[in-house]
């Protein structure tokens, strides 16, 4: 969908002869019905205007196409500007421009990522020239109009108000810059774009080529389909075993039925280990060979961080970075645009969407609204934030008013925590989630050891990491995070024992359990759920204790920044039991979590020593485990070393 579509006459008579930001907001009006930010209609005013002063010169053809505010299908992206024409060759050309009014900018450490001032504050964002060719990958990767008959794509960036280029053309995103050239304040620089526009743009198509991209059909193109399956074939993790195999052929060929007919709704059920993003990764893999429209969506970031770098390997991440999504990314997507959406972690969806959670409806009804076949992989033991609404009678409800037909699909195969189904019993007893016949753990069923020290659960995990960089340290957030604000200080502190560490959320956001060296920083649940190593190290916070041999929760013992139970104290005035029955349900869900992150060994410090000893007490047959209070001499400097 294109908001504004006009040829460089019309457009600079609209700039210069009338308010083209009024414009542009009746016509985003006309088509969407929804209002947008005063921000955005300022920046329409004077990004466009900008915009007019490069195109308004004899060496740019007065009836070449423009466009403005080009809705990219299937997804909630726009491109600021759009220019078409016929260059040299005798060719269409279509030039991609990625408008922005930014004053200032710092470089990050993480791939085409800067820092920025927004009007929330400063965070992390796309460099202009990576998301402007990121843009342009979608179009190479989707609009068959663009693939079929190979139009040449230049993406570039303007940012009109940015005079010192230092950042932006920083070593390390050079690569990017060179695919799409990024051009900044001042006339020469406004010269250097409009001689960058003539030298593609040499005749004009009076926009045709606009309206084919903008009626071309969306659907995966036959190099993208060969990378996706390429990157995939022979990654022994994402081989489908038993009933992973089962469950992988049952909803493709329902995905299948469903892309012709009637709406499908598939649950997928299994515990930690049992498979599910395998099986998704393996779907999204599948159904898009198929050429349908298919997105593997999920609540966390991290689990589509992970997924997105482990796929692209040699490949830049924006090849198949289309193909994943948040879960709030639905609100206004209409019926059926998509053939499946493939949710993982489908217990950890919210009923609103948003960074205030007042968008939206409900993230389940707007996904299955937005598909013909909605899978949700769900482990309702898995609910960790007082907004999880993932559980499977809410699905079934939502389904049940779309009309959906419904199937249901259980996976068993235990996979982690060295395939013991043994040990998840026994952790689902031990926490007081549920009576189970485990109620002793025997040595020989998992590694799962219990230490006197932090320092100790670290020393271990550390060499433990240096086989092949899958080993972690976590943590309940039962500590603030200071180094949000002061880089050097540390958050996870126990004074007495000497142990001192930061929490990784800063540096390596999604990527933290892949990244390199981000064994120094302890993670939380919400960088780790999703995701596995081989050894996990995990710090029971006061949170959750023991008493009398039972499992005591203490929601006031998390710390204050913590989001997981927001709303406990409201509802602990309008319903204390229901609302303590909630908070012990998320706290001891959390650590069950945070215990069946490691495929080969689990090892816990209890800052209480009661729960310890109460863990300990119910390994059985064990060896001589625990370890002498070791006290490491203090590391400061090495620990304060940003991965």
């Amino acid at each position: 969908m294109i908001i504004y579509r006009s040829t460089k006459d019309g457009f600079l008579n609209d700039a210069f002869g009338h308010d083209i930001e009024t414009i542009v907001l009746k016509a985003y009006q006309d088509r969407t019905g929804h209002r947008v930010a005063e921000s955005e209609i300022r920046a329409w005013r004077e990004s466009l205007v900008a915009m007019a002063k490069v195109l308004r010169h004899e060496s740019i053809p007065d009836d070449c196409g423009v466009a403005i505010e080009y809705v990219i299908p299937q997804t909630a992206k726009r491109i600021d500007l759009l220019l078409t024409g016929i260059d040299e060759q005798d060719r269409s050309k279509l030039i991609i421009v990625e408008l922005k009014q930014w004053e200032s900018a710092s470089v990050t450490q993480k791939d085409g990522l800067v820092r920025t001032r927004f009007a929330g504050g400063e965070s992390d964002t796309s460099h202009p020239s990576y998301q402007a060719w990121s843009y342009a990958e979608l179009l190479r990767n989707f609009n068959e109009e663009v693939y079929s008959r190979e139009v040449p794509l230049q993406p570039c960036a303007y940012l009109h108000n940015f005079v010192d280029g230092a950042v932006l053309n920083d070593p390390r995103y050079q690569s990017y810059v060179e695919k799409a050239p990024i051009f900044l304040s001042g006339q020469t620089e406004r010269e250097r774009l409009r001689a960058f526009i003539a030298r593609h743009v040499r005749r004009g198509d009076r926009g045709n080529l606009i309206v084919q991209i903008e009626n071309g059909r969306i659907r995966p193109s036959r190099r993208l389909i060969d990378a996706l399956v390429g990157m995939l074939d022979g990654k022994r993790e994402f081989v489908l075993i038993d009933d992973q195999k089962v469950a992988h052929e049952t909803v493709f060929a329902e995905a299948i039925e469903a892309s012709e007919g009637a709406k499908r709704v598939i649950i997928i059920d299994g515990g930690p280990g049992t498979g599910k993003s395998v099986v998704a990764i393996n779907l999204l893999t599948a159904l898009t060979a198929k050429r349908l429209m298919a997105k593997y969506v999920t609540k966390n970031r991290a689990p589509r961080a992970v997924f997105e770098q482990t796929l692209s390997g040699s490949y830049r991440r924006s090849h198949i970075s289309s193909l994943f999504a948040g879960s709030g990314e639905f609100i206004e997507t209409p019926t059926d645009t998509f053939d499946a959406l493939i949710v993982d972690e489908a217990h950890r969806l919210n009923e609103k969407s948003g960074l205030y959670s007042n968008l939206g409806n409900n993230q389940i009804e707007e996904i299955i609204r937005a598909t013909r076949c909605a899978v949700f992989f769900i482990d309702e033991d898995q609910r960790v934030t007082w907004k999880d609404i993932g559980r499977m009678s809410e699905i079934e409800a939502w389904a049940q008013k779309a009309g959906a037909a419904v199937t249901h699909l259980k996976l068993a195969s235990q996979f982690r925590c060295s395939g013991s189904d043994g040990y998840l019993a026994w952790l689902d007893q031990v926490l007081g989630i549920r009576d189970t016949a485990n109620p002793m753990l025997g040595a020989k069923e998992f590694d799962f050891q219990v230490f006197e020290s932090p320092n100790e659960v670290r020393r271990l995990i550390e060499e433990k990491n240096r086989a092949n960089n899958r080993a972690r340290m976590v943590a309940g957030y039962c500590w603030d995070w200071k180094s949000k604000k002061e880089p050097s200080a540390f958050d996870v502190i126990i004074p007495e024992k000497g142990f001192e560490m930061q929490w990784n959320l800063a540096q390596d956001g999604g990527l933290w359990i892949t990244a390199e060296r981000s064994v120094e920083q302890i993670g939380c649940i919400h960088t780790c759920q999703g995701l596995e190593v081989d050894y996990i190290g995990v710090i029971v916070g006061p949170d959750l204790i023991a008493r009398d041999s039972q499992i005591v929760t203490r929601p006031e013992k998390r710390s204050r920044q913590d989001q997981s139970i927001k709303g406990y104290k409201k509802e602990l005035r309008e319903n204390p039991i229901e609302a303590r029955n909630k908070a012990a349900t998320i706290i001891k869900n959390t650590y069950r979590t945070l215990m069946t992150r490691g495929m080969k060994g689990c090892y816990i410090y209890c800052t209480d020593p009661e729960t310890a000893s109460y863990f300990r007490a119910r390994i059985a047959h064990r060896h001589e485990q625990v370890q002498p209070d070791i006290e490491l001499p203090m590391v400061a400097d090495k620990a304060k070393v940003e991965p």
